[in-house]
């Protein structure tokens, strides 16, 4: 009984070949002499698009028009939802040294690290809206790049959001709508 299954498995493992994996092959960014320009890897044919990836809108993906120059405008309507969506990426991703109020007194100041500026400084409120997107998008200073861990129309929301937090941290009781002026004055909702 021993000798038989002993037998079938040698059987078995005889019929076990390496074809796969001693196959002729070609392995990215290795030379060979196959191919006339010694790659190994074949460019792309002219106009291919890697699918999921069109990103003809120049403006959405940079935050820059065809001059290479920061857009001000933004390139969907900014609505409630952008907003709340704004919101919630600035408090994960920029609060913790911009802090939520977009001072830069967030937790990494606290702990001895390079103070970042605040948004409302006069330079930062003057400045497009492409040229923030193309902070989060590129990093600035000691600020790393975000392209990698936000969506493009993510960190358009958080420019949104910005521009939300600078307009209310120099608002006036003037600029609130009647209707909401009433309530502010009462001390909140009723």
């Amino acid at each position: 009984m021993k000798v038989a299954a002993v037998t079938a498995l040698l059987l078995a493992l005889a019929g076990c070949r390496q074809d796969m994996h001693d196959q002729p092959k070609f392995i990215p960014l290795r030379p060979t002499d196959f191919f006339g320009d010694g790659r190994s890897e074949r460019p792309l044919p002219e106009g291919t698009v890697a699918r999921g990836h069109l990103d003809d809108d120049v403006a959405f993906y940079t935050g820059k028009g065809p001059d290479g120059k920061p857009v001000d405008e933004f390139p969907f309507p900014v609505t409630r939802d952008v907003l709340e969506r704004g919101r919630d990426r600035f408090n994960v991703y920029c609060s913790p040294c911009h802090d939520r109020q977009g001072e830069g007194n967030g937790m990494i100041v606290k702990r001895g690290l390079r103070h970042p500026p605040s948004y409302h400084i006069d330079r930062l409120r003057q400045v497009p809206n492409g040229y923030l997107f193309d902070v989060i998008t590129s990093g600035f200073g000691a600020m790393q790049d975000y392209a990698a861990q936000i969506p493009p129309r993510d960190r358009w929301a958080i420019v949104a959001y910005i521009r939300a937090l600078q307009l209310s941290h120099h608002a006036t009781p003037g600029d609130v709508p009647p209707a909401a002026r009433a309530q502010l004055e009462s001390g909140g909702p009723q």
